[in-house]
């Protein structure tokens, strides 16, 4: 396989701004999604607790986004102790995120295209680890909103309207 250009690059950063803002939005509502009493909810002793999911997501999705400016596969960042509930959890991604976007725009070709090591499994482009973040997150984010439901809460919109989105909707109607 030929080596990724400065150029190409380029072209899927720009070409990937769009949906990672949209998608971020996304994440948020779901995060914020999980009722503070229920965040301890599990479908199965052995799934992850709801406020697990909801910290693992807020980290590593600005974990990967982070990877492209920093250039390595650092450490998850940390939540502060301050923000224990899923809505408060879900503030500090999207105020996190937003910077690691604003980074995200500055990116140059050399950063975009330095070799990062992925925890000894495997290496990539730094630009790859937004694709890769983004499946990491809406992996998450699908068993995350798959709790929702189940705990008594309402599933927002993702890809279009939920029966909860659009029963608020009418609602208003």
């Amino acid at each position: 396989m030929k080596e990724m250009t400065a150029e190409q690059a380029s072209f899927l950063l720009q070409n990937m701004l769009g949906t990672l803002k949209r998608e971020s939005r996304t994440t948020k509502s779901v995060l914020a999604s999980v009722p503070a009493d229920k965040a301890e909810y599990r479908p199965d002793p052995i799934s992850m607790s709801a406020i697990h999911l909801v910290r693992h997501i807020a980290t590593a999705d600005n974990r990967f986004a982070e990877t492209v400016p920093t250039g390595a596969f650092g450490p998850p960042p940390e939540i502060p102790e301050s923000a224990k509930t899923p809505a408060e959890i879900a503030d500090w991604y999207e105020s996190r995120f937003a910077k690691n976007f604003e980074a995200l725009t500055r990116a140059t070709p050399e950063q975009l295209l330095k070799t990062v090591d992925f925890r000894g499994i495997f290496s990539q482009p730094a630009i790859s680890f937004l694709t890769t973040g983004l499946h990491h997150t809406i992996h998450h984010r699908g068993q995350l909103s798959s709790y929702l439901r189940s705990m008594g809460a309402k599933v927002p919109a993702m890809y279009g309207e939920s029966y909860d989105s659009a029963a608020a909707k009418q609602a208003i109607s």
